[in-house]
This record gives structure tokens, C-alpha cells and sequence, in this order.
């Protein structure tokens, strides 16, 4: 499958779609809901590129200086 270009772009961090298991497993280890997770909305750009469904949980990996990547997750919603 060829990445679209916008996940091409440096700036653009990596998306992944969790899995039930990978998004239990994060539930548990932060004891929380998934909708305590910040949101995202489905009509963002790169949602749209991975299809992403509302209630999907996204992780997130961004490139930094200091530490080399950080790790953020978030709650796919409607709109």
C-alpha cells in the first residue's frame, strides 16, 4: 500500500489504530475510560488517511530532541 503524502511529511508523526486488546491494556494501566483520552475528530486529516472510527483509540508517536520519540494517545470522536 503507498502512504498517502500526508503521512509523508516530516512533521507529521506516526498514527496507529489500537487494537481492543492494546486498548484494554492501556485502560487498565491508566485506570481510566477511553473517553478520558483527549479527543480527535474523525474529520481531521489523518483519521480520514488510516480511517479511523469514532471510538477508536490512536497512539501516537512523535519525534523529540530531548527524549527521541513521545507516545500520546487519543480518542477518535464524531465530526
Amino acid at each position: 500500500m503507498v502512504k498517502p503524502l500526508i503521512l509523508k511529511h516530516e512533521l507529521v508523526p506516526q498514527f496507529f489504530v489500537l487494537t481492543k486488546e492494546e486498548t484494554e491494556g492501556l485502560r487498565h494501566s491508566y485506570g481510566i475510560k477511553k473517553e478520558d483520552l483527549p479527543w480527535i475528530r474523525r474529520s481531521d486529516p489523518v483519521c480520514k488517511e488510516i480511517e479511523a472510527k469514532p471510538g477508536d483509540v490512536l497512539k501516537i508517536i512523535r519525534k523529540s530532541p530531548v527524549s527521541g520519540h513521545v507516545i500520546a494517545y487519543r480518542y477518535v470522536v464524531p465530526g
